[in-house]
């Protein structure tokens, strides 16, 4: 929920938010001691529109000037068929798309989704982002057969 405050003609805008782990409520600037003229999306803040949360809550600025992270553990899952057969026709392409902005390595993600080891993501995989550093965008990756 968003606290807009009025003071002449500076606002003050935060977010208060609730810690799924302790249930403590902090509250995240967002806005401070800015000029109301200068304030985009005011009518977003006042109406606590669900977007404009999702958006401020994923702003890197406003998590290192609040000094707060988000827990991203299990909060994914890898939809995948069934791996081909080794006779199917390889290499097999991948497109991985994002719901939701979930920052993770995509290495991970391919080898818990397929049910492969670190050297075998390394060696079978194919990308066009690098494997080992975290993304929240969509990618694509061909997957080699067995040697």
């Amino acid at each position: 929920m968003f606290r807009v405050n009025a003071n002449k003609k500076l606002l003050d805008v935060w977010l208060l938010v609730d810690c799924v782990r302790c249930g403590a409520t902090a509250k995240l600037a967002v806005h401070e001691r800015v000029p109301v003229r200068s304030v985009r999306r005011l009518r977003g803040f006042e109406n606590n529109e669900p977007r404009l949360v999702e958006e401020v809550l994923l702003d890197p600025l406003v998590a290192r000037r609040n000094r707060f992270t988000l827990d991203w553990d299990g909060a994914w899952h890898l939809d995948t068929p069934e791996v081909p057969p080794l006779d199917a026709d390889w290499p097999v392409r991948v497109d991985v798309t994002f719901e939701a902005p979930v920052p993770l390595r995509p290495d991970r993600l391919i080898g818990q989704g397929l049910g492969l080891s670190r050297n075998s993501v390394e060696r079978r995989v194919k990308c066009e982002v690098a494997l080992a550093r975290r993304t929240s965008r969509s990618f694509s990756f061909t997957l080699l057969p067995r040697r």
